[in-house]
């Protein structure tokens, strides 16, 4: 293998990484372990984690309610254990609930067809930027609103740098998109592909895009919307909007913070992109006695095809996050999801006036709507707030942007007790 790559040794394949980043002692492995004393060994690990029980942190990742059902579902050993569909006349039950999960979310999103999921929501917006790539030819650059969620920006920068694309970024004017900037942009540069905005944006504030979809369609280019998906049961959908494209993360969909995942990506769009969607997308149809029967439609992957006819490298989906966000979405049903939605505004309008009347906070941005999520300007120290929440109170009160503000979200899982005892401790500093 070495000969066929042109090297000698092993160390060769690493030539490019610095040498003071290169690990020249043995792996710090510990000795072995009976199954008793592993126990022990993780059990003191555990002594040290925070016991939190309420979670005000948002920034792409929500605290919500998991119905017992929901759980009980993917618990099953035939969704549990199931593995990738590879054969579709014998994996009609795994076929059948990816088929829901892509007409629920069609729905949710306004758009014409959904695939079957992808990793997360970072890298879902990534093969969006990929698809409108590859969709409009011999255009190679992206424009990305500054107000996207950070930690997915950077996830599509590193696609992009890899895949020779150029991103700008649209400046951000008073929490939202500069349109007159975006405006700009598309003006000056004629190869550009596609535009990412989010839905709400990184700050929670819900933009108003009127407009904008036809100013990026008369440059023939696509838009392409990274949306937090429960919030689309209350708001404006990216189809209404005018997008091509609809991605991001479904963890609000009833799928647990689980220390960061698994979670699982969606990517919807318009029928005339669908073969340039990667993943898969799963069909109904009926056998050679009528009976309805679920097929593999479209397979646009590496171990199908050949490499370089393959439009990512994405090459599974997260079936059983599928699985939890179908039996989600079909237990609360639409009412059920807008009653959460309503929850939250709620209690994250409650918060917001309890802290601003404590004094020394205010919005950051007050003249924009939000829905269950917004950016806290406070004259108190943050790193402060937030270790007296969690070791008095075993209370995340947010996410720290900057030196001075706080991102806070509230879901239908917090309550005004807590809310109270939350704006107790800000008092007191």
């Amino acid at each position: 293998m070495l000969a066929r790559c042109g090297m000698k040794e092993l160390r060769d394949l690493y030539s490019d990484v610095p040498d003071e980043l290169k690990l020249k002692a043995p792996y710090n492995l510990p000795a072995e372990m009976s199954e008793t004393e592993v126990r022990g060994f993780f059990n003191n690990l555990a002594k040290d984690n925070k016991n939190i029980s309420v979670c005000f942190a948002g920034g792409g990742f929500y605290d919500h309610y998991v119905p017992a059902a929901a759980t009980s579902v993917i618990g099953r050993s035939e969704f549990l254990t199931a593995y990738t569909p590879y054969q579709p006349e014998i994996s009609q039950g795994t076929l059948q609930y990816i088929f829901e999960y892509q007409t629920m979310m069609a729905r949710l999103t306004g758009m014409d067809i959904s695939n079957a999921s992808m990793y997360d929501g970072a890298t879902a917006t990534a093969e969006a930027m990929m698809m409108a790539v590859a969709s409009v030819r011999k255009r190679r650059r992206i424009l990305v609103s500054a107000t996207l969620n950070p930690a997915v920006r950077r996830v599509v920068d590193t696609y992009a740098r890899y895949h020779q694309v150029e991103v700008n970024t649209i400046r951000e004017l008073d929490g939202a998109t500069d349109k007159e900037h975006l405006a700009g942009l598309l003006d000056t540069h004629s190869d550009v592909a596609g535009v990412i905005l989010p839905l709400p944006n990184y700050y929670g504030i819900i933009e108003d895009y009127s407009g904008i979809a036809d100013m990026v369609h008369a440059r023939k280019a696509l838009l392409i919307m990274n949306c937090i998906a429960a919030d689309l049961a209350t708001l404006r959908t990216p189809g209404e909007w005018g997008a091509d494209i609809a991605c991001g993360d479904a963890q609000s969909l009833g799928i647990p913070l689980s220390f960061g995942g698994p979670y699982l990506g969606f990517l919807c769009a318009t029928k005339a992109l669908m073969r340039k969607m990667p993943g898969r997308i799963v069909g109904a149809t009926t056998d050679d006695k009528g009976r309805r029967s679920f097929v593999l439609t479209l397979q646009a992957r590496e171990q199908h095809i050949r490499r370089d006819k393959a439009t990512s490298n994405i090459c599974s989906n997260q079936g059983l996050m599928t699985l939890y966000v179908s039996a989600y979405m079909s237990l609360l049903g639409t009412a059920g999801l807008r009653e959460v939605a309503y929850r939250g505004h709620q209690t994250a309008c409650y918060m917001l006036q309890s802290l601003t009347a404590a004094g020394g906070c205010r919005l950051k941005y007050p003249d924009r709507p939000f829905l269950n999520e917004f950016l806290l300007e406070t004259e108190c120290d943050i790193d402060t707030f937030i270790r007296r929440c969690i070791d008095e109170a075993g209370i995340l009160p947010g996410i720290k942007v900057g030196d001075n503000c706080l991102l806070m979200a509230a879901t239908e899982m917090q309550t005004r007790q807590n809310v109270d005892r939350l704006v107790e401790i800000y008092r007191s500093l």
